[in-house]
């Protein structure tokens, strides 16, 4: 059975897909008596899952009667590899960081499935092993590098 945070991400972008304007306006606490889940599960799902540097733009009012709002933003995909090498990618990297990063990519359709994995493969513990405390270090060099080709 699929995660809740699965389910609600997956509800939410079925939502924002079939918003005519490419935004939704939800109450969180709906959408959590919707899915019988506490309404911190909907602000993991929206922080994790519909950040700026996965193309979202969420703004949210509190109190009574309060509201989400969660709008797909669209930027050209040249933008997008510009914004991720000089303002996401730093001096170092995580390897979940990196591959969130990549799986946006492959979300956004800017690479495929296949180049998504051929890209984590060579960025993975396994292999940058060698590099030994400078591992994440060459994660950053091998991403930026790669994500360099896909702009030429």
């Amino acid at each position: 059975m699929a995660k809740v945070s699965n389910i609600i991400e997956n509800f939410i972008k079925t939502l924002l897909k079939e918003a005519d304007n490419g935004i939704i306006e939800i109450q969180r606490n709906e959408l959590a008596q919707h899915f019988n889940c506490a309404p911190s599960q909907i602000n993991y799902v929206l922080k994790t899952r519909f950040d700026c540097n996965k193309g979202y733009y969420i703004e949210s009012k509190r109190g009574g009667g309060g509201y989400i709002k969660i709008m797909k933003v669209n930027i050209s995909s040249d933008e997008y590899i510009n914004n991720v090498i000089n303002n996401m990618i730093d001096k170092s990297i995580t390897k979940n960081q990196a591959y969130n990063i990549i799986d946006s990519f492959v979300e956004k359709g800017l690479i495929t499935r296949r180049e998504g994995a051929l890209i984590k493969t060579a960025i993975s513990d396994r292999v940058l092993c060698v590099a030994g405390s400078n591992k994440s270090q060459l994660r950053v060099n091998i991403l930026k590098n790669m994500l360099l080709i896909l702009l030429k």
